[in-house]
């Protein structure tokens, strides 16, 4: 369901596909563990397509919140434009902003930049 890996100092998780809504807490809750153990490094989470639907949107989003309570910068990255954009409506707005992205190398760079 998730997999994670360092890219230039940015945290990279990967949803490989929903979990279904009795799975969308436990993604939640893994993505934030990761992004405790790593912070205060920006984090970049890439929903694969199979992973678009509604419970892992949901997760992203919580994991969104958590992130902005950090100060931790968090971008999203989808190849679906409907997709990016229901994220960017229903973000957070209180802490940093979501950024959403359709490609994963720009994200991780953005992300780098902006950390540096």
């Amino acid at each position: 369901m998730l997999s994670y890996r360092l890219d230039h100092e940015v945290l990279v998780i990967t949803v490989e596909r929903d979990p279904g809504i009795g799975g969308r807490a436990d993604l939640a809750n893994r993505i934030t563990d990761l992004v405790d153990a790593h912070r205060p490094s920006p984090v970049v989470v890439v929903l694969a397509d199979p992973a678009t639907g509604g419970a892992a949107v949901s997760a992203v989003l919580r994991a969104h919140q958590h992130c902005g309570r950090l100060g931790v910068l968090m971008s999203v990255v989808s190849h679906s434009a409907p997709l990016r954009r229901m994220l960017e409506n229903n973000a957070d707005t209180r802490g940093l902003r979501l950024v959403v992205h359709a490609r994963a190398d720009a994200a991780i760079a953005g992300s780098f930049a902006a950390a540096a």
